[in-house]
């Protein structure tokens, strides 16, 4: 597998520098590129932070960030991925999507520049997770409609978007399943449940609270019993380590919508 260069946008956040401390374990990438807001306090300083030297400086250019890049990575805020999606198509640089909470303009954004680069979309990027996804479609097919699906996620309290990227991705990995659409049968709100259970709902339950990095449980339950398929992640490596292997596969892949099932072969 020939190196790797890479680009992280949002290298100063949680992800982003976990990313940069995983890159030790991984020879075949070096990195090439890092950015952050323009208002980011690490702007001209060396992107590994605290955890060492790099020799790349933080910059809030994602243009002059990817000149050497042959790959991209975004962990930022959500408001800035549609700057960075096109920057990387005007670059020709494939890129990995982790940033979540994006609204419907972005996501347009981004499927317009995967007519010409490949972009991959993974709210998730944990082997762990993507494992739980096909879990998840198995019982929805085993189960069938009879069974009430819910799905309880906790973060660290701040975590902006709620619910979390992965748990609607496991709401709409179920709504797929059914043949249905996830906005036409989630039910996000408490109050909207008050006088019995639709049938057919997916019910959405997420807590903010300490420093919990990040637990999904999706549960399917019928009189007389409950099946719980449930991912806690204890350590950011592992989020790190997953998306460092996707951004080795996304390079030379066609143009166009790729996820984690694929990177893993499934």
């Amino acid at each position: 597998m020939s190196n790797q260069r890479l680009t992280i946008f949002g290298s100063t956040g949680r992800m982003g520098q976990t990313i940069v401390r995983a890159l030790a374990e991984t020879p075949q990438m070096v990195l090439v590129g890092a950015v952050a807001s323009a208002g980011s306090v690490s702007l001209g300083i060396d992107a590994g932070g605290e955890g060492g030297k790099t020799g790349v400086l933080v910059s809030a250019d994602p243009s002059l960030a990817l000149t050497e890049a042959t790959v991209a990575l975004d962990f930022s805020a959500s408001t800035c991925l549609a700057a960075h999606v096109r920057a990387c198509r005007e670059a020709g640089v494939p890129i990995i999507v982790g940033a979540t909470g994006y609204d419907a303009a972005t996501r347009a954004t981004i499927e317009h520049a995967a007519k010409d680069i490949a972009v991959l979309i993974a709210p998730n990027t944990s082997v762990g997770v993507t494992a739980m996804m096909q879990l998840v479609a198995f019982a929805t097919k085993a189960l069938g409609v009879g069974y009430e699906v819910d799905i309880a996620e906790i973060h660290h309290r701040l975590k902006r978007d709620m619910p979390s990227g992965t748990a609607l991705a496991l709401g709409e990995q179920v709504a797929a399943v059914r043949g249905q659409a996830l906005e036409n049968i989630a039910l996000y709100d408490k109050k909207s449940r008050v006088g019995g259970r639709v049938p057919g709902t997916i019910g959405f339950n997420a807590m903010r609270a300490g420093d919990v990095i990040g637990e999904h449980t999706v549960l399917f339950t019928a009189d007389g019993e409950r099946l719980e398929i449930t991912h806690r992640a204890t350590d950011r490596m592992a989020f790190a380590r997953g998306a460092l292997r996707a951004a080795l596969w996304l390079p030379g892949r066609p143009a166009g919508v790729y996820d984690m099932t694929q990177v893993l072969g499934l």
